[in-house]
This record gives structure tokens, C-alpha cells and sequence, in this order.
């Protein structure tokens, strides 16, 4: 990689507009594959994506925009996707062009529903990408934080370090600070999971628990996530890092947070479908958490997650939130 490299992203939403935004700060091109073609010919005219962080102005001469993924996906050296976890599955069926030789980044916030794995993971058992060209990007970081131009910080993670660095070094600028992580497996798992706990925080709030309990949650939630990675992939990791407790708590506070509002929704009586409905913007915790339970009863050894079980028995089996909570409140110390 150097500095001819070509690098392009998947996805429209509010975190693909953010990571095209922050790469357009360090090169001249960069391509940038989205579904709707509305949206495409409206970037093009007006300068910003009409459905996400609109107030993030580009320079269209710095892009190159298709609604065709594999003349994007041929075009560039470095493929970063973007696309929510429920929906990656049917927009790489698309895929007829090799990118063995690519080098693919996740920055999607789950695990493939249709496969059960990681999103590193499905490309290298159905794409043949070496794991050592496989990177993941975790925060902690909002989108609507980069829009703003706060000071944010990005942890990019590869088996290579030369790669994970000449990546961390296109994603820096005033406002991101960047470092790198050889846990791959680790920090894509903890992205994920963070959802999840976001959305117990949102229902903690929605029930009316105040910050006393969310920091109790917090800090259960932390431990949670600790025992989970280790179970499925053991290596000498400081879960106190900004990739897993910071990215939590960011998820777990932030007003900007989509899984907090998603939670908080259902802990003020919405249905999972009205919720959806009216949100926006897609809620990764919901897929996350069916994943992650189902990953955690395929084990002989299960792993104590009372956190991840509670929501599950809400958003899946119709659970009352109010119940729920009740019997997790003494569950957690």
C-alpha cells in the first residue's frame, strides 16, 4: 500500500457519509458505491447526502459514485463497507468481480445474519481474502460528531500491522486521531456488542431508571463483553481501551446514539416494529443481539451474559421490559 492506493466505501448511511468525509480530508479520490440512485445524482447536484449528516458538504470532483458495486469494488485498492449487517448479504451477491487481491475493511457494526460470522470472517470463507488483508475500524466515534468536526478517535484494526497503519494514517486529521490493533476478531466483536448494550441502556432509560443504575449496567456490561470476546477468541487484550470501553460508553450515553434511542423507544412501551418504523436510521443492536445469543447457545460452555439474554427476551420473545429489568436488576452487582 502507498499512496497511490485507491480507496472507496459501501454504504449511504449517516457512518459511510462520516468515513467518506474523513477520507476526503487526506486524498484526491475516493470511491463511493450506494444503492439509490436518487440519492447518488442528489450528492452529485447538491454537494451532500440527502438522507444523512446533510450538512456535510463535498467536493464531487473528489468523488467517484456508482450505484454499480463492481465498478467500484474494481476501481479501488482498499474496500471499506459500510452496509448495515441485515443487508451486506444481498448487496455482495452482487459482487462478480475478484477482489482477492483487495484489501476489505468492516466498518459494519454486527455479524452477517445469513452466515453467523463476523463480517472479516464471511469474506475470507467466501471471498478467499487472506486474513492479513482484512481490517476493522472501531471508535469510539459518531458520525454526527465527525460531521461537526469534534475531536474523535479511530482504532483500525488488521493481522497487519503495515496495513492497519497506512490505513490509520489516511483516516487522521485535525479532528481524528487514529492508532492501531492487531485484534481483529476482538474489536469486531466488541463494535457489535456495544449495540447491544446501548439499547439495555435505552431501555433502562425509557423505564425510568435514572444514572445510578446506568452506570451499575455500564460497568456489568463491560465485564459482559470481556467474557464473551474471550470465549470466542482468546489473546492477550486490555478491554479497558478505547476500542471496547470507550466505543461502549460513547454507544451507551451519547444522545447521538441510534441503539440508545431504538432501546429507549421500547422501554417507553413501542413495539420492535413501531420503533423501527420510526426511526430512520437502522438500529444494529436489534440483529446483534439475536446473533450474539445464538452464537453463545451454540457453545458447550455457555457464558454468563444476563444483559444480552434480558434483551433478547424483549426484543425476541415478546418479553415485558418492565419485568425483565426487575429480575436483571438483581442479577448485576
Amino acid at each position: 500500500m502507498n499512496k497511490n492506493t485507491k480507496y472507496a466505501v459501501f454504504g449511504s448511511g449517516s457512518w459511510a457519509t462520516a468515513i467518506v468525509k474523513i477520507l476526503s480530508e487526506n486524498l484526491d479520490k475516493i470511491g463511493w458505491y450506494m444503492r439509490s440512485v436518487y440519492t447518488k445524482e442528489h450528492i452529485l447536484k447538491e454537494q451532500h447526502n440527502p438522507n444523512y449528516l446533510s450538512s456535510v458538504e463535498f467536493h464531487t470532483e473528489q468523488l467517484i459514485l456508482s450505484n454499480d458495486i463492481n465498478k467500484i469494488a474494481d476501481w479501488a485498492d482498499v474496500l471499506i463497507f459500510v452496509i448495515p449487517s441485515a443487508f451486506i448479504h444481498a448487496e455482495l451477491q452482487k459482487l462478480t468481480v475478484d477482489i482477492t487481491n483487495k484489501v476489505v475493511v468492516s466498518a459494519v457494526k454486527g455479524i452477517i445474519p445469513e452466515t453467523g460470522l463476523l463480517v472479516g470472517e464471511h469474506f475470507h470463507d467466501y471471498y478467499n481474502i487472506p486474513f492479513e488483508h482484512i481490517g476493522v475500524i472501531a471508535g469510539p466515534c459518531h458520525a454526527e460528531e465527525v460531521a461537526l468536526e469534534r475531536l474523535s478517535y479511530l482504532t483500525i484494526s488488521c493481522a497487519n500491522p503495515v496495513k492497519a497503519q497506512a490505513i490509520a494514517n489516511v483516516m487522521k486529521s485535525d479532528y481524528i486521531k487514529t492508532k492501531i490493533s492487531d485484534d481483529i476478531i476482538g474489536t469486531e466483536y466488541a463494535v457489535m456488542l456495544k449495540n447491544i448494550y446501548a439499547i439495555a441502556a435505552g431501555i433502562a432509560h425509557g423505564l425510568g431508571y435514572g444514572d445510578n443504575f446506568q452506570s451499575v449496567l455500564m460497568s456489568n456490561a463491560i465485564r459482559e463483553m470481556k467474557r464473551f470476546i474471550k470465549k470466542m477468541h482468546k489473546m492477550k487484550r486490555n478491554i479497558n481501551n478505547s476500542a471496547y470501553l470507550g466505543d461502549l460508553l460513547v454507544t451507551g450515553y451519547s444522545i447521538f446514539s441510534r441503539n440508545r434511542m431504538f432501546g429507549n423507544m421500547i422501554g417507553k412501551g413501542y413495539t420492535v416494529k413501531s420503533a423501527q418504523m420510526e426511526m430512520n436510521m437502522v438500529a444494529e443492536g436489534y440483529y446483534a443481539t439475536k446473533s450474539a445469543y445464538l452464537l453463545n447457545e451454540k457453545n458447550s460452555k455457555k457464558t454468563q451474559m444476563p444483559i444480552i439474554n434480558a434483551v433478547y427476551g424483549i426484543l425476541y420473545e415478546n418479553k415485558d421490559p418492565k419485568k425483565v429489568f426487575k429480575k436483571l436488576t438483581d442479577k448485576l452487582d
